[in-house]
């Protein structure tokens, strides 16, 4: 087998002197995970898609809120899709979200999740407050120091971060940046730090800081630095929206802005949170919509890589209609009661909370139907029911990721051909040119998981380009 120059324990030293998450370990490779040509075009055509369905999802939310018509020469209106996305959020934070201000505003960093199976890319969720982006550009440069042809060599992980900051702040040569990380998120505290740190080193403003230690100062925020407060001119927020209340300097972030005196970004904009957004692009009403709003590749793209996916949400149906929703025993369904009946072939779907929770992140709230007991899976449609008038749940076709083969090392050292699955994480960076490609994230499972995430039996790679 094909390794680079890195053994076991240069790896694992590399790790012990720089950790990048708090108490997290991960299985160790030698070698990046290798991706065509052909799979690196398509990747790069899926964040500029991905980027269209941001603005086409904020097209369609405004419209409902507003009572718009969503096409342009036919009737339609969908007061429900508002309905769904706001549910559950605060009154104020509703309406910072509908401010004419953040009109055409969209997450600046944008990480889909991408199941490698043997039909191709199936697109899970796009997550706009990533994890990982320090530890993505240290693998890179820890792996690219034998010219191995990375995505995303050459720091660019690193310097793409800067630009798409500073773009915020066009007016300043050198704008504060404060990259805030809440407790909720202190896993990834480690890895924002060491980002900040090499930004640093470049001679740039970019500091990670707890939100207790930002101060309000008049109309502004300002951080300490060497001891002098200075005004803060960008915050990249690295929270999601759910945890807002125990942010303390929230309200004087929310005053601030409103105040002109600073950007944030992901902006706090909770349908952009939300994982029903890809429920919605499958809806049958709204096909036309999609069709309208984003380009023929981008439409034809993302219909081939979005597993179908359906909200689940308790209502009363006349005796006459039936659920958006999957069929069983080949008949649709009336109410979401009987998917509890579904066979186990019939329960190869994935349920999961749309967003705006504290469960809805990572694998927290995620269950796979055809992998548990008929009784785990009848009391995770009852909780998703009993949710649905504060918190919506998804489910999802699951599309099995492939089994495919790398070289892992064994904790003895040993190095061994695995087996197992592989999910793909890839970083676009929004800047005035749209969404660069700057690195992708490897998580490499056993072959028994069936749900993939960042467990410490993974191996995390960086990706590189093989002919």
């Amino acid at each position: 087998m094909e390794t680079n120059s890195h053994t076991y324990e240069d790896i694992r030293e590399a790790f012990r002197q720089q950790p990048l998450f708090e108490d997290k370990t991960w299985q160790i490779s030698p070698e990046p995970w290798p991706l065509t040509p052909d799979q690196i075009r398509q990747i790069e055509a899926i964040g500029l898609a991905c980027h269209e369905f941001y603005r086409a999802m904020e097209m369609l939310y405004l419209r409902s809120v507003e009572g718009k018509n969503l096409l342009r020469n036919k009737a339609l209106k969908a007061p429900w899709v508002a309905d769904y996305l706001d549910r559950g959020k605060p009154a104020a934070l509703i309406e910072h979200s509908r401010s004419k201000r953040l009109r055409g505003e969209s997450p600046r960093i944008i990480r889909p999740d991408l199941l490698v199976t043997k039909e191709g890319f199936a697109l899970t969720e796009i997550d706009s407050v990533p994890g990982g982006i320090g530890l993505t550009a240290y693998l890179n440069r820890l792996y690219g120091e034998n010219g191995t042809n990375l995505v995303g060599e050459g720091d660019l992980m690193i310097h793409s971060f800067y630009r798409s900051m500073a773009a915020m702040a066009p007016d300043k040569s050198l704008p504060l940046i404060a990259i805030l990380v809440s407790d909720e998120a202190q896993t990834y505290r480690p890895e924002m730090q060491w980002l900040a740190s090499q930004l640093q080193q470049l001679g740039k403003r970019v500091y990670c800081f707890h939100p207790s230690e930002i101060m309000p100062l008049g109309n502004t925020l300002c951080a300490s630095i060497d001891g002098n407060p200075e005004q803060i001119d960008v915050i990249y927020r690295f929270w999601e929206l759910f945890d807002l209340s125990n942010v303390p300097v929230a309200g004087y972030i929310l005053d601030a802005w409103e105040d002109s005196e600073l950007v944030v970004t992901p902006p706090m904009r909770p349908f952009q949170e939300e994982k029903m957004g890809l429920s919605l692009f499958h809806h049958h009403l709204l096909e036309d919509f999609w069709r309208e709003n984003l380009s023929k590749r981008a439409f034809k793209l993302l219909r081939k890589v979005i597993p179908r996916s359906w909200i689940m949400d308790r209502v009363a149906l006349p005796p006459s209609a039936v659920l958006d929703a999957p069929n069983i025993g080949g008949r649709p369904i009336w109410k979401w009661e009987q998917l509890g009946e579904a066979s186990q072939k019939e329960r190869n779907l994935i349920l999961k909370l749309s967003g705006y929770h504290e469960d809805a992140w990572g694998a927290r709230s995620v269950l796979l139907g055809s992998d548990i007991p008929r009784e785990e899976w009848q009391e995770g449609i009852k909780m998703a029911l009993k949710s649905s008038p504060e918190s919506l749940y998804i489910l999802q076709d699951y599309h099995k990721p492939e089994r495919l083969r790398h070289p892992v090392y064994k904790e003895s050292g040993e190095l061994r051909e695995q087996e197992g699955r592989v999910r793909l994480s890839p970083y676009y960076f929004v800047d005035e040119q749209g969404p660069q490609l700057s690195g992708i994230l490897c998580t490499f499972c056993p072959a028994n998981k069936k749900i993939i995430h960042g467990m410490r039996d993974a191996a995390m790679l960086p990706c590189r380009v093989v002919s």
